[in-house]
């Protein structure tokens, strides 16, 4: 494990599961995956950051408000919360995104933290260069954080065995994962 590196997380949240209300096929599966990422990074002492939806109830991002998407990740609800087998430490950073009501925020990258920080200002005080991103959906909010990781000028590493997609259109996360890769980023796997 490089130096200067830290584990982006993005999104893995009750909603986005299996029996949420916007529910990635097979969105529970990223879990084990990111566990095991999760441990190599605490026992390398480098930082975990976790990403996730917090809207409010009401939103233009929800079709009740004129988006698309259903009802999902609302502020201080059971959907909103880390799947519950998430092994997130208590050093994990967390920042939330699409906390405006006018707000639709795939990106990690447009996400802060409780003091205001956005991810890239963190991400940079600690030094690091490179960023592993794991999540939901690779076709969304995986893909945005790590277009934007990369215009922000860190190296990432898409962990491909931990990413799941939505697919509103078949073939929509492999055109994700490509759009990814010619950009700019590498592709791992929690067996490397």
């Amino acid at each position: 494990m490089e130096e200067k590196a830290a584990l982006v997380i993005v999104d893995v949240q009750n909603d986005f599961c299996p029996g949420g209300s916007l529910a990635v096929a097979e969105g529970d599966k990223v879990v084990a995956v990111l566990n095991r990422h999760i441990e190599r990074f605490l026992s390398a002492g480098l930082p975990i950051f976790a990403t996730r939806d917090w809207h409010p109830a009401n939103t233009r991002h929800f079709n009740t408000g004129g988006g698309q998407w259903p009802t999902h990740c609302v502020q201080d609800t059971e959907g909103g919360k880390f799947h519950p087998d998430l092994a997130l430490p208590e050093s994990a950073v967390v920042v939330s995104k699409g906390v405006s009501p006018d707000a639709d925020s795939y990106s990690g990258f447009e996400a802060t933290d409780a003091a205001g920080a956005g991810l890239a200002e963190r991400l940079r005080g600690l030094g690091v260069e490179r960023i592993f991103v794991g999540g939901l959906a690779t076709d969304y909010c995986v893909k945005f954080t790590v277009l934007d990781g990369l215009k922000e000028g860190f190296k990432v590493t898409l962990l491909e065995d931990a990413i799941r997609g939505v697919n509103l259109r078949p073939g929509d996360s492999a055109q994700a994962i490509d759009d990814m890769v010619r950009a700019g980023a590498d592709r791992s796997t929690a067996s490397i």
